[in-house]
């Protein structure tokens, strides 16, 4: 091969690279446009005013393709169908309480992207920012509002395999302490304090004393529910493979997804319900694996997340195991029944 052919040769592959890349660019732009076009038949969505503290509200993340994607909207919770109010506030993840909210983002950059925790008022004012070093997956806020706490992956991108590390953060809204790890916290293992690098935390659910926590700890490939006490910086192992907890209203019970032997090991959970006070797990009536951090809607109902056609919708099952799953609102995630502001705890 003479040097003129291996020029015309070198002039042709790079012409041919650059028009892949050309077309790659030019069908990422149309992708994000058509994200940006409300689909035929989808949810009708205006922009408006959203609050944390009106009552009977359900807030979420907006799934629906369209110039409010990833918006919080707002419905009312009588009508989780029904027409959105969109806020121009963006959540990779959200939950609300008492008038304050905990928005986890994502912050684009031109090499990578980084991802942030923003505090909310009751107006979706920002309040605080704080960084969060990966992935954000769960979102929680005290009843109370004073406590807000989000869950990251640091390694791995999938609670169902094994190869992943997270991070549980929890922050004092009022003071702005935060505590960037829960790892910093004394672990208390059949009676005994624990150390293990491979301690991991996640799924924050918080009572309703401004005190006492309840969440996921890993280690040695087993997980265990914890609770938490956020005064004498502790948590305590009570029982093994629950993942997710969320605390009931009443604060008797907690419901979680469970690994159950025999399932896909990419879908791997079933919805149950634990009574803290006699240790009896209740099987819920969801069939299909759930990866999700349950809502409480009552003391009665639970909401939940499952892969939809926009990405995620949202469904309802009781939690006394009877019934059967409903769902109730499509290309919905990360919903917060907004109730009036309340005040418990200490000060």
């Amino acid at each position: 091969m003479t040097l003129r052919t291996r020029i015309l040769v070198l002039v042709c592959a790079l012409v041919v690279l650059a028009g892949v890349a050309t077309a790659s660019v030019l069908h990422a732009s149309a992708r994000a446009e058509r994200r940006n076009e409300a689909r035929p038949g989808g949810p009708r969505i205006t922009a408006g005013r959203v609050s944390l503290t009106d009552p009977r509200r359900l807030v979420f993340r907006n799934m629906a393709w369209g110039p409010h994607r990833d918006e919080l909207t707002s419905v009312p919770a009588s009508d989780p169908s029904g027409p959105r109010t969109a806020s121009k506030v963006k959540c990779l993840r959200f939950y609300a309480a008492s008038g304050t909210g905990v928005c986890l983002q994502a912050v684009h950059g031109t090499v990578r992207d980084t991802y942030r925790a923003v505090i909310l008022d009751a107006g979706l004012r920002v309040t605080a920012r704080y960084d969060v070093p990966g992935i954000p997956s769960r979102a929680r806020v005290s009843p109370s509002g004073r406590y807000a706490a989000w869950t990251a992956f640091v390694g791995g991108d999938s609670y169902a395999g094994t190869n992943f590390s997270t991070r549980a953060a929890v922050v004092d809204t009022r003071t702005g302490r935060l505590t960037p790890s829960l790892e910093a916290y004394r672990v208390v293992k059949d009676g005994r304090t624990y150390h293990a690098a491979d301690v991991n935390f996640w799924g924050v659910t918080f009572a309703d004393d401004d005190r006492t926590f309840y969440a996921t700890m890993a280690t040695h490939g087993t997980t265990h529910l914890v609770r938490g006490d956020l005064r004498t910086r502790t948590v305590t192992t009570l029982r093994t493979n629950v993942e997710c907890p969320s605390l009931s209203p009443d604060g008797t019970r907690v419901a979680f997804k469970k690994r159950v032997k025999g399932l896909p090991q990419d879908a791997p959970w079933r919805l149950y319900v634990l009574d803290l006070r006699t240790g009896r797990e209740t099987p819920l009536a969801e069939p299909r694996s759930v990866d999700d951090q349950a809502v409480w809607r009552d003391d009665h109902t639970l909401v939940y997340a499952l892969p939809g056609d926009y990405g995620a919708d949202l469904y309802m099952v009781p939690s006394d195991g009877t019934g059967k799953p409903r769902r109730i609102s499509t290309a919905a995630v990360s919903p917060a029944y907004v109730r009036p502001r309340v005040t418990f705890g200490a000060s």
